[in-house]
């Protein structure tokens, strides 16, 4: 009877740390897009900042000057918004393979579907092929070679039989073939072509706006909502292949799904944003080191601390060499790499 008493006592203050977690990443996250919209050459406080979007939403209920509306939703924060999307987007999506493949290395990135990417846009840039034309070559070409890696990954699974080790390991072939392919065309490619190539492949949300933000919004709020309710199977395909069959999971169907659901968002934000890596991969690990690896809780928090680690190494990158902006590809490592290494190194002392 003590025991079980105890056990409750023991899960009621778990539910109570994640919803504070929950909270505060909330708070962060509101806190941080004010501040991060007063960058720029013109000078916004954060008071006037939140009025200017607050008058956006209601015109009728609040005003602000004209030029501070002009400068917050014409030029700044369809930016925000949109970094804070794209790292939601990542980190879930690292979230998913992470669980699905029981593999802590496991992101878009380690698996080959940003090198495929790389691919697609550096054929648009060097060789001018593509399957859409004008402005959307480049976007085009990324997001389907994004695809075709999801693609050729699951038929290559699915040759040998589905299984989180022949995925790995078809992802990582995949990685080095489209690396090679992305390399021996920034070789022979002219050196404004391999500029513009080596400059997408940094990583940018300089070139969002409200369209694009409006389709990778889109994607998320059809997509994570399923993941969440399939989260009871997230946890079980956790634990490995048998014991979620033991446990009724359709372990093929599932794991293919959820899969293509992750390479999807993946699919759908770099080829607006160019290879922005580590999101996808330590923001799942932060979650899962303070929380716990329940999916129904992971998944969401994942996604805000992505969205926090993008939208500060975004701001980072506007501010500290202003008026030039560093591609956040470079902050987001910089930041990500110790800040993880410090985690997982805490953890194992502990």
């Amino acid at each position: 009877m003590e025991q079980s008493i105890s056990l409750y006592e023991g899960y009621a203050r778990l539910k109570r740390t994640r919803a504070a977690f929950m909270l505060a990443l909330i708070f962060g996250l509101v806190l941080l897009i004010g501040i991060a919209v007063t960058l720029g050459s013109a000078d916004l406080g954060v008071a006037e900042s939140y009025l200017a979007i607050l008058a956006g939403l209601f015109p009728g209920r609040f005003s602000a000057p004209e030029l501070a509306i002009t400068i917050v939703w014409d030029y700044r924060l369809h930016r925000v918004l949109f970094a804070v999307c794209a790292g939601f987007g990542l980190a879930v999506a690292g979230s998913v393979m992470q669980g699905i493949l029981r593999n802590p290395l496991a992101s878009p990135f380690t698996l080959g579907i940003a090198s495929a990417a790389a691919t697609g846009a550096s054929i648009a840039i060097v060789l001018g092929a593509g399957v859409v034309g004008g402005e959307y070559l480049i976007i085009g070409n990324a997001f389907l070679f994004a695809l075709l890696a999801a693609f050729a990954i699951y038929g290559m699974a699915r040759y040998r039989g589905v299984g989180s080790e022949t995925m790995v390991l078809a992802g990582i072939a995949l990685m080095y073939l489209f690396s090679a392919v992305t390399s021996l065309l920034q070789y022979v490619g002219s050196s404004e072509e391999l500029q513009a190539v080596v400059f997408w492949m940094f990583g940018s949300v300089d070139k969002s706006t409200w369209p694009k933000l409006g389709i990778v919004a889109l994607v998320l709020a059809c997509t994570v909502p399923y993941l969440v309710y399939r989260a009871w199977d997230l946890n079980a395909l956790a634990e490995g292949d048998e014991v979620a069959a033991g446990l009724g999971v359709p372990v093929e169907r599932s794991m293919t799904v959820m899969m293509l659901i992750a390479s999807l968002i993946t699919a759908v934000i770099i080829c607006f944003t160019g290879t922005i890596g580590f999101i996808g991969l330590v923001a799942p690990h932060i979650t899962r080191m303070i929380i716990g690896s329940d999916f129904r809780t992971l998944l969401p928090a994942s996604g805000l601390i992505g969205a926090l680690l993008l939208l500060a190494a975004d701001s980072i990158a506007r501010s500290v060499l202003a008026p030039q902006v560093i591609p956040v590809g470079i902050v987001t490592a910089f930041l990500g790499v110790p800040f993880f290494i410090y985690l997982f190194l805490h953890r194992r002392d502990a």
